[in-house]
């Protein structure tokens, strides 16, 4: 009779298969998660260096920059900023724009520097920012140079 109750005794009920697949994707996700984080937080000499993530950084910063640009141009429009002032900021977003795509330290360089080294095609639209800045007699239009340093953003290679 004792044999006889041997047959209700076994091991623990299997866990559902669903269970392993879950803990498997959850430390993926994971991994994604720090290895997004840590590609996201190098610098940008890093970025421009790695050939996978080259083309993204550059696509962004695009974006980026512009969307500073659109959002000078907008406060301009509703009277927040004068000329001189959304001259200055156009400048400082495109001179930003330029040391985080080139590496150059465009923040610090005079007109002659940018026009003899590689941010050439900048320097027309930076000359007449300058301009727009200082000049207190410039009739310089600041839409057309929103514009322009616009399409200098979404042009740079």
């Amino acid at each position: 009779m004792p044999d006889d109750l041997l047959r209700f005794v076994g091991g623990p009920p299997s866990y559902w298969t669903g269970w392993l697949w879950l803990g498997i994707a959850l430390i993926l996700v994971v991994l994604l998660w720090y290895a997004a984080v840590f590609v996201a937080t190098l610098p940008s000499g890093r970025l421009r260096a790695l050939p996978v993530t080259r083309t993204l950084h550059a696509r962004l910063l695009r974006y980026r920059f512009v969307r500073t640009v659109q959002t000078i141009r907008r406060r301009h429009h509703d009277g927040e900023l004068t000329d001189a002032q959304t001259g200055a900021a156009l400048s400082r977003t495109l001179r930003s724009f330029l040391h985080q795509a080139t590496g150059r330290r465009a923040q610090y360089m005079q007109l002659k520097a940018i026009r003899a080294g590689d941010l050439a095609p900048a320097a027309p639209v930076l000359a007449a920012l300058g301009d727009a800045q200082f000049d207190a007699a410039s009739t310089a239009d600041v839409e057309r140079l929103a514009a322009d340093t616009e399409d200098v953003i979404r042009s740079w290679t």
